[in-house]
């Protein structure tokens, strides 16, 4: 019998280990198909607090882990594939071995949604990224582009007209789909370009392999061209890595994890934090404050239970 599980190695799943650990709880915590998270696969990290010249993604990940196992958090290199409650603990299903557990850290993250174009993994923080405020400060004086038509897309295009000299708007369909407020504000911006009815077909890089524009396709007369621009970024959404926990953990629509009084789902035992409960701010260090909560409940809650 586990007393701590943690689901996840991004911001949030590893600060739950850091907390956890120094609570002398030997929480069991699972890298997944994705170690690290998002910041992972992102290069310079400007914002997070403490870095006054930034850290790259993977070396502030490597930290916090090592960070946890100092204090005697356990890694496994494995993924959560089913999930039963039971009357007075939780079973989880690793990889194909059930494991019982007093208690559950769900902080699997979301997977940003991509455009599925060759070559697009390895130019991810080389010119391709999901996140304007992560990354929209390294693109200053030099034009970039949006691909989506939601209030993301708006919000994202209208928040780099601080920084890039252009800010091109891609959009599939003649008109967007996001809410009247943000679309007209968007496109109210003399900064903001949108491209209508025109879809992306292929990345093109310099010689260093960093972008150097986006080739484009008009959706009524075919014809394609070279859009130069520093920067792609995807905004046509993200996906909650929650598929082990549907029908057992309440989600909204979208399947994000929703939480009770603090971290707390609907299923005793079980919490949640980071990018799969929260679709709002999607940031490393919200995160990491949202995997502080979780562990600090669950302690609380082992500590109701007799368990410390």
């Amino acid at each position: 019998m586990e007393k701590m599980i943690i689901v996840g190695t991004g911001c949030a799943g590893l600060t739950s280990a850091i907390y956890a650990a120094r609570a002398n709880f030997s929480p069991l915590v699972l890298e997944g198909h994705e170690p690290g998270g998002q910041l992972s696969t992102t290069t310079l990290v400007e914002n997070f607090p403490g870095f006054k010249e930034g850290i790259e993604g993977p070396e502030l990940i490597m930290n916090m882990k090592a960070q946890a196992e100092r204090f005697g958090a356990r890694f496994q290199y494995a993924a959560v594939t089913d999930f039963e409650p039971q009357k007075d603990f939780l079973r989880v299903k690793i990889d194909d071995q059930w494991v019982d557990t007093r208690t559950l850290i769900v902080a699997s993250g979301a997977s940003a949604r991509w455009l599925g174009l060759p070559g697009e993994k390895g130019l991810v923080g080389h010119g391709l990224t999901s996140c304007a405020t992560c990354d929209g400060a390294f693109y200053r004086n030099v034009p970039v582009c949006v691909v989506g038509g939601g209030d993301s897309a708006c919000e994202e295009a209208s928040f780099l007209t601080r920084f890039a000299s252009k800010v091109y708007l891609i959009h599939r369909r003649d008109t967007l789909r996001a809410s009247k407020i943000m679309a007209d504000r968007a496109l109210a911006n003399p900064k903001i370009e949108p491209l209508w009815d025109t879809a992306p077909v292929e990345y093109l890089t310099d010689e260093t392999g960093e972008m150097r524009a986006l080739k484009i396709r008009s959706l009524k007369t075919g014809e394609t061209r070279d859009l130069e621009v520093k920067c792609v970024f995807v905004a046509i959404g993200h996906v909650p890595n929650t598929r082990p926990f549907v029908g057992k953990l309440d989600m909204d629509e979208n399947g994000y994890l929703l939480q009770r009084k603090g971290t707390q789902t609907n299923v005793p035992g079980v919490f949640a934090a980071g990018d799969v409960a929260d679709h709002v701010y999607r940031q490393a260090i919200t995160a990491a404050g949202q995997g502080c909560a979780a562990a600090l409940d669950a302690e609380r809650y082992l500590a109701d239970l007799g368990a410390e």
